[in-house]
């Protein structure tokens, strides 16, 4: 039996971000994909993973929240999980993190997240840097990481932006 694809968008972002004003926007994000009716994906620890799930899980709505961590138990799960996915993997799991979405949101990062925009861009995956956030995704805001592509990583200056961008991602 087969069931209806449904839309997920990554969420990359650093695990130790401590930032109040970068979390703050993970968290509205979280709410925003939710409202928006789609899934989100993430690395399931903590940071800006954890703040973008605890803000999806806020609200009523349809969709889940998916971690994807790099432990083989479990462990460091952030607990606004839906479903746990573990892979014993390591840092390897960002492929599959970028992989799991549709597209893929940057929220601020250092060199995981630089790791996951690579990733991205190499799977063909559209990249959304929240420019207010900071780290590797404002710095790639607007530029193509090499000439494989002929588009750029999406700036959005905001979250109801980068929720446009999405949406005429996926409605293309």
């Amino acid at each position: 039996m087969h069931g209806k694809k449904r839309t997920v968008v990554a969420v990359i972002g650093g695990a130790r971000e401590d930032d109040l004003a970068v979390l703050a926007l993970a968290e509205h994000l979280g709410r925003e994909i939710r409202r928006a009716g789609w899934d989100l994906a993430c690395g399931g620890m903590t940071g800006v993973m954890d703040a973008a799930c605890r803000g999806f899980q806020s609200i009523e709505g349809t969709g889940i929240a998916i971690g994807i961590l790099p432990t083989r138990d479990g462990q460091g799960a952030n607990a606004h999980l839906d479903l746990v996915l573990s892979t014993g993997m390591g840092l390897a799991r960002n492929a599959i993190v970028v992989q799991a979405g549709d597209a893929v949101v940057a929220v601020g990062g250092e060199s995981g997240t630089l790791s996951e925009i690579a990733l991205a861009w190499q799977y063909g995956r559209q990249v959304v840097a929240l420019v207010p956030a900071g780290g590797f995704g404002a710095e790639l805001a607007g530029r193509a990481l090499d000439r494989r592509r002929q588009d750029t990583v999406r700036a959005a200056h905001s979250v109801d932006e980068a929720i446009a961008l999405l949406r005429r991602i996926f409605s293309a």
